[in-house]
Parts: structure tokens; sequence; C-alpha cells
């Protein structure tokens, strides 16, 4: 079963819903989640369901409790940003370090690497399409739920502008709808990406460019929380296997180089410069 989550709280994750249910042929259902109708679908041989929260999605921990038969879960989510850039993004949750924003300390839930490179094509395409001034772009992983299925953060911001913004709330809705058609369980391998800036535009364009699938990317700030063990982490909690890492040579700092291609050799993981 393919979960589809959001916020009551988050304009745009709603905004988004709202669009969802016209693409998918959903019925309400008798079952209810936290007091809110679940709405079902059987469209592309897959079942999927949507579900209103009524806390924010990032403190969703408990969540595949209820749903303990989930393939992947996409939350619909705002995005938000002291730019204030309209973005569309798309992203792994979990935490490197502390548990600040949900989740647990230094537990990742497990990446749709594959799912999170289709979505991503899918929103540079819808966007490109409807011809609105926004960028398309990977997120690194950040913040909570840190789960133990395959989830994936699909997002619109990065302001209460665009959050209220009905014509990207549909290009996001429209990406999700394919995201969960071309969803399953893959022999693709996938990469783990190291280094740069919150929102790499070196792997967001190698993945538009079908040169990588990536799954857990690590930014530059994130560095100083890293060792073998949560590298370790990285690739056993992705879906795809995971080949090699990426590295975003110029994005890593002089003093952490020596001690990440240590920790690379630790658990005996490839690495190629980019």
């Amino acid at each position: 079963m393919i979960l589809l989550a959001y916020s009551s709280k988050d304009v745009a994750g709603t905004n988004i819903a709202k669009q969802v249910l016209t693409k998918f042929p959903f019925k309400t259902t008798i079952e209810t989640f936290q007091e809110e109708p679940v709405y079902k679908s059987q469209k592309y041989g897959k079942h999927v369901s949507l579900v209103t929260l009524k806390d924010e999605t990032v403190y969703s921990q408990d969540l595949p409790d209820y749903f303990p038969d989930i393939e992947l879960l996409i939350y619909l989510s705002r995005h938000s940003s002291q730019s204030g850039k309209p973005t569309l993004s798309v992203h792994a949750p979990g935490n490197f370090g502390n548990a600040d924003l949900g989740g647990l300390p230094r537990t990742l839930s497990i990446c749709p690497g594959t799912a999170m490179r289709d979505t991503l094509k899918s929103l540079s395409r819808f966007r490109t399409q409807a011809n609105i001034d926004y960028d398309v772009s990977y997120e690194c992983t950040h913040h909570g739920p840190s789960l133990k299925v395959p989830a994936m953060f699909v997002e619109l911001g990065s302001s209460p502008q665009q959050w209220s913004d009905l014509k990207a709330a549909d290009i996001v809705a429209q990406a999700t709808v394919e995201a969960v058609s071309k969803f399953q369980v893959t022999p693709q391998t996938g990469v783990l990406g190291i280094g740069g800036p919150h929102y790499n535009l070196r792997f967001t364009q190698m993945a538009l460019g079908n040169e990588a699938v990536f799954g857990h990317m690590i930014p530059k700030y994130a560095l100083p929380l890293i060792d073998p063990e949560m590298l370790q982490q990285c690739v056993d909690r992705t879906m795809e296997k995971v080949t090699h890492a990426i590295l975003d040579w110029k994005g890593i700092p002089s003093q952490q180089k020596p001690r990440i291609l240590n920790a690379l050799d630790q658990i005996n993981l490839q690495y190629t410069k980019a």
C-alpha cells in the first residue's frame, strides 16, 4: 500500500492534497484516522490511501504503526526557507544528529531513491509545461520522522505566497501521482551524495540527466556529525543497492575531507568526485 499524508496545520500540504484528490479516483471510506476520513483508491494496480494528520508531518513517528503494510509513504508538505525563493523540492527524512524537528536522534528513514528521482523529474517537467518561475531541487536528508519504511517529502515553498499558489500545488500533485504510478521495487542501483549545500544543484542536475539515482544526501553543514556508523546507515537505509558515494568535492571543507574519506574506507564504499 502507498500512503499519502499531509497535516491540517499545513496550508501547502492541504492545497496539494486537494489537488491529488482530483487527480486520483479516490473514494471516501467509512474508515477514519485522527477523526478525519481515509480516502482510498486503486489505480495503476496499486492500493493508495490518503490521510490527514492533526499534528505537523515531522512529528508523525508512529504513523506506520497504524498502517503496517506501507510500501511507500509520501508526505505532501510546505517548504520553508529564509530566502522565500519559490521552490518545488523532494527529500528523504531523517536525522544525522539530534532530533530537533521530530524523528529519532542519528536515525534515518529508508530512502526511496528511484521514487525521489522520478518525482524530481516530474516536478521539473510539469514546472516547464506550466511556465511558472520555481526552482526544482533535491534537498539533503533532514528532519523527522525516522521511519523503517520508505518515505519522502514532496514540498511546495518557500513562503506563504507559494503555499497558497494553487497552480504550483497542482504541479506537486501531478508529480506525486506520477511517482505513485511508477513506483515499484527496482533492481536499479543508487549512490550516496556527500557534501555541498542543502539544495545541491550538482546532485539535482545529475538526477535530472539520469546520471545517478541518489539515496540519502549529506550536506556540508552535517559533515561534523558523520562517522562510519552513520555512513553505513545511509547505505543500509536506501531501497536501492548503494554502490558508491558521489562527493561534491568543492563542497566539503578541507579539514573534513581526510576524515570523510577514511570513514568511507572503513565501510568499504567506493567514491567518485563531482
